[in-house]
């Protein structure tokens, strides 16, 4: 398998780690913060999604077009959360389309990137991995802070590590 391929499997799997999470939240879930200034459990998701967009703008790819889900998050640092868990799961699996579209489309041949990810377009997919996985954390910790039993916080670890194991 190509490194490529390996790169776009673990893509897949991501995403699927991120379904099995909003699978466990509730619209209350949305609402839970540090309540020290850090950004809501919501706030964080719509980060998610709002990070493919960016990037795809940044790298200058017409398949940030693709995207048309819209949130409030943008130059400042806190917004109101628009969208549901449910909402969310759409809104990452239509941005994950356009980025993998954009990702095999340059590394195919065609457009190339400007201004990041110059070694490959590949790396907007590790990247996305490791942002992800990194504020998947932060969610986890909110919930525990918020009053999520460890059996549920179990429970959705039983949900998502085999998914990385297939």
């Amino acid at each position: 398998m190509s490194d490529l391929a390996l790169l776009t499997e673990a893509f897949h799997r991501n995403g699927r780690v991120n379904e099995a999470l909003l699978n466990t939240l509730t619209e209350e879930d949305l609402e839970l913060s540090d309540g020290q200034g850090g950004l809501s459990v919501g706030q964080l998701l719509e980060h998610l999604f709002g990070m493919r967009k960016v990037y795809l703008h940044r790298v200058g790819s017409t398949y940030a077009e693709q995207i048309t889900v819209e949130t409030e998050e943008g130059d400042q640092p806190f917004w109101p959360v628009t969208l549901s868990p449910k909402q969310l799961q759409g809104a990452l699996a239509e941005a994950d389309a356009a980025v993998l579209n954009a990702v095999q489309d340059a590394a195919g041949g065609g457009p190339s990137f400007q201004h990041d990810f110059a070694s490959h377009p590949a790396q907007l997919l590790v990247l996305t991995l490791i942002h992800d996985a990194n504020h998947r954390g932060q969610i986890t910790t909110l919930l525990r802070q918020g009053g999520r039993s460890a059996a549920a916080l179990d429970q959705l670890a039983r949900a998502t590590w085999p998914i990385w194991r297939d």
